[in-house]
């Protein structure tokens, strides 16, 4: 997890080495997930692999718990299967109902967790910089308020959400229609196939809903009074707008999504 966020603000101590391609020419890449984990253990030890676990897994409690609540609030009719492609306005009509369902779960538990989101992020991005300016939950949650106030809190959120809302419609929306028009009722492992399509949609939707992921998480730490969220490592963003045309510009709009081969910007 820290891994992955400090190579997302750019945070590249290691240099890369020379590797190469399927091709056979000469790339350089930058150092892989278990490298580049070793050096964090070798500068803060073990414990500098957990920065911001505390905050982040209260996060993932609050998420979990709002989403219990809205489907229990707001319950989902169960809807018959449908498969046959005589029936392919039903079939669709309930893929529809249980994505919205599923958006507004999504959405309400994104809001409510998103603050300790935030906390988290700050907490692991302090390796940068050897901060300790958000060393606890509530002292940070203090600090946050008192220096930016509410909306200190909710920085990153709309780009969080609206990566969420893209990969819930496209990675739904995809394996319908595929199970619709590619997978035949006749084939005796199509149950078989149409309950691997969303996982395996899930997995090429979100590599292409990754920069708003990426976006949200560099607002989160911008301008917020730590080294990596201030040059050299990035500008100061007016808005996740502005985060979004600097790295498209630079090429980055993808860094950190890989974990083990990963290149070396030219």
């Amino acid at each position: 997890l820290l891994t992955g966020l400090l190579w997302q603000v750019g945070h590249e101590p290691l240099p890369p080495t020379v590797g190469r391609n399927v091709l056979g020419r000469k790339v350089l890449y930058l150092p892989g997930f278990f490298t580049y984990a070793r050096h964090i253990v070798e500068v803060d030890g073990k414990r500098g692999l957990f920065r911001g676990l505390t905050p982040r897994l209260i996060s993932s409690t609050l998420s979990t718990i709002t989403r219990g609540s809205v489907k229990k609030a707001f319950p989902l009719e169960d809807m018959e299967h449908v498969s046959n492609k005589d029936d392919v306005k039903t079939s669709l009509r309930k893929v529809v109902r249980e994505t919205s369902h599923e958006m507004m779960m999504q959405c309400a538990s994104r809001v409510v967790s998103h603050p300790l989101h935030v906390i988290s992020m700050r907490c692991m991005v302090q390796f940068v910089g050897r901060e300790v300016k958000y060393s606890g939950v509530f002292s940070a949650i203090g600090r946050i308020f008192k220096e930016e106030g509410i909306l200190g809190f909710f920085v990153g959120l709309v780009p969080h959400i609206l990566g969420d809302v893209i990969f819930l419609w496209c990675c739904n929306l995809l394996a319908h229609f595929i199970n619709t028009y590619a997978v035949d009722d006749n084939f005796s492992q199509a149950s078989v196939i149409r309950s691997y399509t969303k996982f395996v949609m899930g997995i090429a939707v979100s590599m292409l809903t990754y920069p708003f992921l990426l976006v949200g998480d560099l607002m989160a730490v911008n301008n917020c009074g730590l080294r990596a969220g201030l040059p050299p490592y990035a500008p100061t963003f007016t808005s996740w707008i502005h985060c979004w045309r600097y790295l498209s510009a630079q090429g980055q709009l993808f860094r950190g999504s890989s974990l083990l081969f990963r290149r070396a910007p030219v």
